[in-house]
């Protein structure tokens, strides 16, 4: 998503850099901060979890100076890839867990980039399920923070205006998708003006209909086994396309920014959206106060029993091999391997934490994913498997095109294999 991605991510919602400074403030710590700057960066839609943490390692390093940077996922991996070449690059920056995107750390790893984490304490927390994507060659890069998922985002008051329930089979969603048109509203906010919007709703349909029925999928394309196209992948993307003949998006989605369509859902305008949990606060603090959300798993076939959810390491974060301050850089991220930051992270984002602990409670809205993930119903994000970041770029450009009638699922989909063999 998300990655991101996003999953992302991840995903990012800003759409310009931002560089703010974060006041010095005086204290007695000298011996862990002593007026050092740390320097961070992040994509837009992390910059609460970042803040939220900078304010907690703040209490016991109140002499530590912060300089921040912040900008949406294009830029951010452009900028950072500059940097990292040009021996300017921040302390500590959000990097993507595993492969698929130029800010993945399969890609910034072997550069050099990167510092070896694999001796810190909070290594051995990782969960088994996601310590995969924060390893290249037996070697950790990254802290995961959350755990991120990607489903149906909705407006509780929206839902019951028009009179509906989630629906857990693709029938029902079909039907859902009726309902909300005959009353007037959106069922789904759909972005995809923003290119990393355009594969949330495939991966959620992928997640039950691809690696829910072949759970091996992404190790027998790595072994050249299957591909994209003649896969079940072909069935999600036509599904994706049922329902935006079926009117279940935006009228216009290729002219709709994933601004436009978190702020259709917190006012009402659209019943809910595809997204990735990153966003879950942000729709929160666009909509009156008071307002609820819930949050449903994509369903894909007429047996409510195959749904799956993508689930994956989210929010995660580097320490730049060439950092200014090696030592102050290695004590912020070994603070972010901490329940305690962890857990400010994820409450400020909106998600789960990647390293359970029983500290943190989660928010009734994102109960769904949290049963899932606790019943093994959750898949990876499918782009963090992939052998290079050409596959999930394809991927944005021929989703438009498929939205812009130029391109058939097929068509996307051979070109997505063109860009795996690429390696």
């Amino acid at each position: 998503m998300f990655r991101k991605r996003l999953f992302a991510s991840a995903a990012a919602m800003g759409v310009a850099l931002t560089v703010f400074t974060t006041a010095c403030s005086g204290g007695t710590n000298a011996t862990d901060g002593g007026g050092e700057t740390l320097r961070i960066a992040s994509v837009a839609s992390e910059r609460a979890g970042t803040e939220a943490l900078i304010a907690a390692f703040k209490k016991t390093h109140p002499d530590v100076e912060f300089t921040t940077s912040y900008a949406d996922t294009d830029q951010y991996q452009g900028t950072l890839r500059t940097q990292l070449a040009s021996g300017t690059a921040p302390d500590v920056f959000f990097a993507w867990p595993g492969n698929g995107n130029p800010g993945a750390i399969e890609v910034l790893a072997p550069s050099g980039y990167l510092e070896d984490l694999s001796d810190r304490a909070w290594v051995k927390d990782i969960p088994s399920g996601i310590k995969p994507v924060t390893q290249v060659g037996g070697k950790t890069y990254v802290v995961p923070e959350t755990f991120a998922g990607i489903g149906a985002l909705y407006n509780k008051k929206t839902m019951r205006e028009i009179g509906a329930t989630e629906p857990k089979t693709w029938s029902e969603m079909l039907k859902f998708c009726d309902i909300a048109k005959s009353k007037g509203k959106v069922a789904f906010a759909l972005g995809n003006q923003t290119n990393w919007v355009t594969q949330l709703a495939d991966y959620a349909l992928a997640a039950t209909l691809v690696y829910g029925k072949t759970p091996d999928f992404a190790d027998r394309m790595r072994d050249g086994k299957v591909t994209f196209a003649g896969s079940e992948w072909e069935t999600a993307l036509n599904k994706y396309l049922e329902m935006n003949e079926r009117g279940c998006f935006s009228a216009n989605p290729l002219g709709t920014s994933v601004e436009n369509s978190i702020s259709q859902v917190a006012s009402g305008k659209a019943v809910g959206t595809i997204q990735v949990t990153a966003t879950f606060n942000q729709l929160q603090s666009e909509a009156p106060s008071g307002t609820e959300f819930g949050m449903f798993a994509v369903p894909a076939t007429d047996n409510a029993a195959d749904t799956r959810m993508p689930g994956a390491a989210g929010g995660s974060y580097a320490v730049n091999a060439k950092a200014k301050d090696k030592k102050l850089a290695l004590e912020f991220i070994d603070f972010l391997g901490t329940a305690e930051a962890i857990n400010a992270y994820a409450q400020a984002t909106g998600s789960l934490p990647a390293i359970p602990n029983d500290q943190f409670k989660s928010n009734p809205a994102l109960q769904p994913l949290v049963d899932a993930q606790k019943v093994g119903q959750t898949v990876p994000f499918m782009d963090q498997l992939w052998p290079n970041p050409k596959v999930q770029n394809v991927h944005f450009a021929a989703i438009q095109d498929m939205f812009a009638g130029k391109a058939t699922p097929d068509q996307v989909l051979t070109r997505m294999d063109e860009a795996y063999k690429a390696g």
